[in-house]
This record gives structure tokens, sequence and C-alpha cells, in this order.
């Protein structure tokens, strides 16, 4: 309690180190080269959906509880658990914790051993996995304190250098400041960090309570706090390697290798030592996001199942089943990401930015329902699109539906229900208010 600003340090790292994984290596790099002369639009966007919105969801949890399964009681129970389950699978097994380790692989390993097999690679990696996320109580120092420091220092090199001395001038793609924001905007959700944020708060709040801020306003302060640290780191970071990505000089063409563009930037930058500088910061970032998501999905299998699955079982199920999927290439795992994000992120989003600006205001639980339903019932329609289901009547509900270019039809829908439900709703409770007071 003494030291506010350490604590706040150490939290806002470990924060940041559990935000940056694989996809927010790979991603702004793609997006500086897509954007060229338009970079700094192309940061706007990606701050949006890859900062801000993350952040909105950290303090959603913090204002309602202290983990994301307690906003069941603003809302629904059943609806808040399945949700998390979902949540749970993208960050978890099924799409980010693979990601991490074909990342490592494929930007860390590969290019300094060349022969080296990925499934055992796999083993490897997952095994450490399992050794750091054992001691749960000491995740959040040993990432805060010492992974993240690291990590932060080897992006910073790359990031100083290159902007220093940037390979290449940033050219003209033919893109314009709206499309470049909105390209950002969209490849943000591919960080996964917006679900992540909400299972991530539980982790900060649990870490912030062992160090002794167990009174509701303090444990408000202190993980706003770490939340503001790590935006700041993460803007850093992100800014520069969008306009890395922007000052490459790497040719662009409709089968851009994420990982080959990471690559040619750290090597233009740093030399021969680019690519082991790449190397380190890649595992470092893959190996705490690998560890905190471990952690958390340990945690939701014994909460889930009131403990008949321990947290070390969970553990390990979670990493073999990651382990299964990690094998593919990080360009895989993206493509078949982008259909089960597409259904999941918007009811996240519904949710959050509903109990956000509403949930002190609204008691009753039917319009934050209405809402989360709402926004389920439209994103149905990306999945319906994916495997050409209903193609013709899809096209059409979508040009009805305002923002659907964006990929966010659900916005006005969602809240559209919410108030009409929170109307019916006061309406109602003031008609039986006065048949009460005739």
């Amino acid at each position: 309690m003494k030291n506010k600003l350490g604590t706040a340090t150490t939290l806002g790292f470990a924060l940041f180190a559990m935000f940056f994984g694989a996809g927010n290596l790979i991603l702004p790099p793609f997006i500086g080269l897509k954007s060229g002369s338009e970079w700094f639009a192309a940061v706007a966007g990606f701050f949006t959906t890859g900062i801000v919105a993350p952040f909105l969801g950290v303090l959603t949890v913090v204002l309602f509880g202290t983990s994301f399964t307690d906003l069941g009681r603003k809302v629904n129970p059943l609806i808040v658990t399945v949700l998390a389950f979902l949540i749970m699978l993208c960050i978890g097994p099924l799409v980010a914790i693979p990601r991490t380790a074909a990342a490592t692989y494929e930007i860390g390993i590969k290019p300094l051993l060349p022969g080296f097999n990925n499934i055992l690679f796999s083993v490897i990696f997952f095994s450490i996995v399992i050794f750091l996320s054992i001691s749960q109580s000491k995740i959040v120092d040993i990432i805060g304190n010492f992974l993240t420091p690291l990590l932060i220092l080897s992006l910073g090199i790359l990031v100083v250098m290159g902007i220093m001395n940037p390979p290449d001038i940033s050219k003209i793609t033919g893109i314009s400041t709206q499309e470049s924001f909105v390209f950002a905007f969209h490849e943000g959700y591919q960080t996964l960090d917006v679900l992540a944020s909400v299972i991530f708060a539980g982790i900060i709040i649990s870490a912030a309570i062992d160090k002794g801020y167990t009174n509701s306003t303090d444990r408000f302060k202190i993980t706003i706090a770490a939340g503001l640290i790590s935006m700041i780191a993460l803007l850093f970071i992100y800014g520069g390697l969008i306009y890395l990505g922007a000052h490459s000089g790497y040719p662009l063409s409709e089968n851009v290798s994420r990982t080959d563009l990471l690559l040619h930037i750290s090597n233009n930058v740093l030399g021969k030592n680019g690519t082991l500088v790449i190397s380190i910061a890649v595992a470092l970032a893959c190996l705490t996001t690998a560890i905190a998501l471990t952690s958390a999905m340990g945690s939701f299998l014994k909460k889930l199942t009131y403990g008949k699955i321990t947290y070390n079982v969970g553990v390990v199920l979670t990493c073999l089943i990651s382990g299964y999927f990690s094998v593919k290439s990080v360009e895989e795992i993206i493509d078949y990401a982008v259909v089960i994000l597409g259904f999941v992120y918007p009811i996240t989003f519904a949710l959050i930015l509903t109990l956000l600006f509403f949930g002190k205001i609204i008691f009753s639980r039917i319009p934050f329902i209405a809402a989360v339903i709402t926004a389920a019932l439209v994103a149905s329609l990306s999945v319906f699109q994916h495997f050409n289901l209903f193609t013709e009547s899809v096209k059409q509900i979508n040009s009805w539906l305002p923002l659907s270019q964006h990929q966010l039809g659900w916005l006005i829908p969602s809240f559209l229900a919410f108030f009409i439900t929170a109307a019916f709703n006061s309406g109602r409770k003031n008609h039986f208010k006065s048949l009460n007071t005739d």
C-alpha cells in the first residue's frame, strides 16, 4: 500500500504484457505497410479498437465487481457465463494461445534454426507455459517485474532505432485517410484484446487485492492507474511498429506474410542483430500472453466446474489443446479466427458499452439482455455469410443496417433494443406506481 506508484507500474506492465501477444506484434507493421503515407490515421484507428476498447473492458469489470462473471448480477448469470465460455475459447485454446506459439516459432525460432521441428518446439513452449502458470499467485509479479521490462526494452530498441533511421520513405498506396482508419480499426479486432480485457481485469484486480488494495475505491484507483500505464506503453509500441511498416520499403501485394514483413523490418533497422532482437521480443511477448491466458483459462474451468477440474488440471488441458492447434501457421490461425471473432466481438462490445454508460443508472436486467441478444442476432449474419448460408437475405439485411460496411451493423440495433426496453420497463414501473398510489 505504501508504494502506490510501484504497484501501479508492476500491474500496468503486467497488463501491457498480457495484452501484447502475437497479434499485437505482427499486425501493426502490416497496417503501416498497407496505409503508407496515411499511417497516422491508421495509428488512430488501431488505437481505438486495440487500446481504448480494451481499457473500457477493464473499466467495466472494475466498476461492477472483481471478475467478468460478476457482471451476471447486472445482466443474467447464464448469459454472462455462456459469453465468458465463448470468450475463453477465443482467447484460450482455439485462437490466441496457439497463435502465440505459432508466431514464436515462425519469427523467433525458424529464422535462427531453420531445421527445428515445429511440433518439438510446441512441446517445449507449452512445457514452459505450464511451469510458469502453475504458480498462480506469482504470475503478475513474474510478468510485471521481470519479463515485461525485457520485452519493452527489446521492442523499444527496434522502434527508436527505426524512427531515427527509417529504412525507406512512406509511399502513397492509394488508400485514403478514412480507409486507412477503418482498415486499422478492423484489424484491431484481431488482437483479441477487447475479449481478453474482461478476463485480464480479474487477474489484475486479484493481484491488487493481494497487495492490500481491498477497499473498492482504492482498488478502482490502482486498476485505472495500471490501465493508463499499459495504454501509454501500448501506444508507443503500436505507433512505432505502424510507422516502421509504412517506412519499410517492403513490396505490397495480396499475399504479404505478416511474419516475413516483421523480420524484414528488424533486419533493415538493426542489421544482422535484427533477427536476434526480434526473436527475443517475440518470445517474451508471446510467452507472457500465453502464461496469462493459460492461467485465466485454468481459473475459469475451476470456477465453471465448481472445482471438479482443478486449476492445475485446467492449465494442462489448455496447453494440450493449444499445442494441437499451434502447429498451424499464423496465417491459417488468423483465417479461421475471423468467423469466430465476428460473432463474439459484437456481443462482448454491446455488453461492455451498455454497462459502462448505463449500468449505474438502469437497474433492470431486461435492457441489457435485449442489447446482448440483438447484437448476437446481428453478429450471426457474419457466420451465415462466411458459410454462404441465406446469401441473398443476409446481403439485403446488411444493406439495411447502418455501419454494416464497417462491421458495426450491430451497434445501432443493440442500442435501440436497449433504449426501447428501458423505456418500456420504466413506463411499466410508473404505471404500477400510479396504481399503488390510487
